[in-house]
């Protein structure tokens, strides 16, 4: 079955964010940092300690935030996305067709390193991002 959760977009404090919304709302928190991915020698080095996706949980609350990606201008995204994720790909597959009528895909579904994954805009202007099967 599909979950949402927000998706909060940091330039370089994601980490720090995480920690203080972990130490308010209890939970969980996974960290992982461009430097414990595959795509460690993608990234400049200065860049390698950003975190690439973090997520806490807690108690019914799921929050997951990033740096975004490297080269991306701080707040080009946005501060917030809509993450739509399952663990079956042809579920995400169908909200991502359904969702993305009238919108604009921004980055179509393709399978990543963490399984399949994509973003949109919707027509009324709210982003997506949708992630199924690893992760």
């Amino acid at each position: 079955m599909a979950q949402l959760a927000p998706y909060l977009n940091f330039a370089g404090t994601c980490r720090e964010a995480m920690t203080f919304y972990q130490s308010c709302l209890g939970g969980e928190l996974s960290i992982m940092t461009y430097a414990d991915s595959p795509m460690a020698d993608q990234v400049p080095a200065e860049q390698r300690n950003h975190v690439l996706h973090a997520m806490l949980s807690s108690a019914g609350i799921t929050l997951m935030a990033s740096d975004g990606m490297p080269g991306a201008a701080a707040g080009q995204d946005g501060p917030v996305k809509l993450a739509l994720t399952s663990g079956d790909k042809e579920e995400i597959r169908g909200y991502f067709e359904k969702l993305s009528a009238g919108g604009t895909v921004t980055m179509p579904l393709d399978e990543a390193f963490f399984g399949l994954y994509g973003e949109m805009t919707d027509r009324f202007g709210m982003r997506w991002m949708f992630q199924a099967g690893q992760g």
